[in-house]
């Protein structure tokens, strides 16, 4: 079989020394391969790609996790004032990553780019000075542009954690809970259950707007019908001018998207109680940021529909975090673990070519804390996510997320 067909997975003997209270706690690795990846990975075998590169010399200044011989980068912003919390979550997720993977190979050296440009800038280059193969991070968008142009300067990869999907690249890839990817799996679900006219209620916000490209992009490649789009503000009275807006277009429409989270959501659902609107015939749809109390104990939502990974990973994640550190994770921790996870078990197996764009791009992607994904060339990512319906203050679990990637994705 070619090379570049072959199908792999952590062996068996590390395999078991990575489940943890019965879940597998660490990311698998999987080549394209003709195997049946409708159960799990097939084995890892010893493919290596030739000896990897002589280990780098030369002193490491600042914190480190680990001692291996091959030198990654993890940038986050430490000492910024609005991600130090994240920040330190992720970074302990990292250590915990190492701990459980058992990793021999890795040296990390964590740097601190202050939540700026400029500082992301600087820990990049000290970090290529010290010898870094690749990178983890930062976390921020404009951040992670200006690690990238210093670690693409040198050929070296990164994998970012930023949902600003403007800053992937070839060769920067954003292992992050991207809004296309909820977009896309909640309009090809509601359409695969007979919705064929879409109408939206879009918040006049980043996320919004990058919700609303992609669901107009879903929705013509789906076949449906795109009936109206309503944008609002975050106040009642533009939440309510919107609904009525819409009101009367809502007659020729069986889906009603609202990708919004807990702090407009309610104002809507208001606004189409107030205003007299009925969902009995309209199927709401949402995103991953519905996955919050406020939303979920909206009455407007009730029965709704929306994508987000299925959460219990991240719980069974976040039990072990909270032995091993005594405090709970932040929701972004399981990117550092799996980033951590997934630089380990390439360097174990992958030789000289652990890092290149060819098997960080893989088709089959990888199995992580919060379930299958995989980079895209243009650095954007695709996850494997769950299908969730509102139900009395809660979320119930409608179609299971798929545990590996068809053809053209989950």
């Amino acid at each position: 079989m070619m090379q570049d067909k072959r199908t792999y997975r952590i062996n068996e003997a590390l395999t078991r020394r990575l489940v943890v209270s019965g879940a597998v706690a660490a990311t698998a690795l999987a080549l394209p391969g003709c195997q049946d990846m409708g159960s799990a990975f097939p084995s890892l075998g010893g493919s290596g790609g030739g000896a990897p590169p002589p280990a780098p010399s030369g002193p490491i200044t600042g914190n480190t996790l680990g001692s291996g011989p091959v030198r990654v980068a993890l940038i986050l912003p430490l000492t910024s004032a609005s991600g130090a919390s994240a920040a330190q979550s992720m970074r302990n997720a990292a250590e915990m990553a190492l701990a459980e993977f058992n990793s021999q190979e890795l040296t990390i050296m964590v740097k601190d780019d202050r939540g700026t440009p400029e500082g992301a800038q600087a820990a990049a280059q000290e970090a290529i000075s010290q010898g870094a193969e690749a990178f983890m991070g930062p976390l921020f968008g404009p951040a992670v542009a200006a690690a990238a142009g210093v670690a693409r300067a040198s050929s070296r990869p990164v994998i970012a954690f930023s949902t600003d999907q403007s800053v992937a690249a070839r060769g920067v890839y954003l292992l992050s809970f991207m809004p296309q990817t909820d977009v896309r799996r909640i309009v090809g679900f509601a359409s695969a259950r007979g919705k064929k006219s879409f109408a939206a209620l879009i918040p006049n916000s980043p996320y919004g707007n990058v919700a609303e490209a992609e669901f107009t992009q879903a929705v013509a490649q789906s076949g449906a019908r795109l009936v109206a789009v309503q944008r609002y503000d975050a106040n009642r009275a533009s939440a309510e001018g919107a609904v009525s807006r819409l009101k009367g277009s809502l007659g020729q429409a069986d889906a009603l998207f609202l990708p919004d989270d807990g702090n407009g959501v309610p104002a809507i659902g208001a606004a189409l109680t107030s205003g007299g609107v009925s969902l009995k015939s309209v199927q709401l749809l949402g995103t991953g940021v519905w996955n919050e109390s406020r939303v979920l104990k909206t009455p407007a939502v009730s029965g709704g529909w929306f994508a987000a990974p299925d959460n219990s990973g991240f719980q069974n994640f976040a039990q072990r975090y909270r032995q091993r550190f005594n405090s709970d994770p932040t929701r972004l921790a399981t990117l550092a673990y799996d980033a951590t996870a997934l630089m380990s078990a390439l360097v174990r197996t992958q030789g000289s070519q652990r890092f290149s764009e060819t098997v960080l791009t893989n088709s089959s992607g990888f199995s992580g804390q919060d379930g299958v994904f995989r980079f895209r060339a243009d650095g954007a990512n695709e996850r494997g996510l769950a299908i969730f319906q509102v139900g009395n203050g809660a979320a119930t679990m409608l179609q299971a997320a798929p545990r590996s990637f068809g053809g053209s994705g989950a």
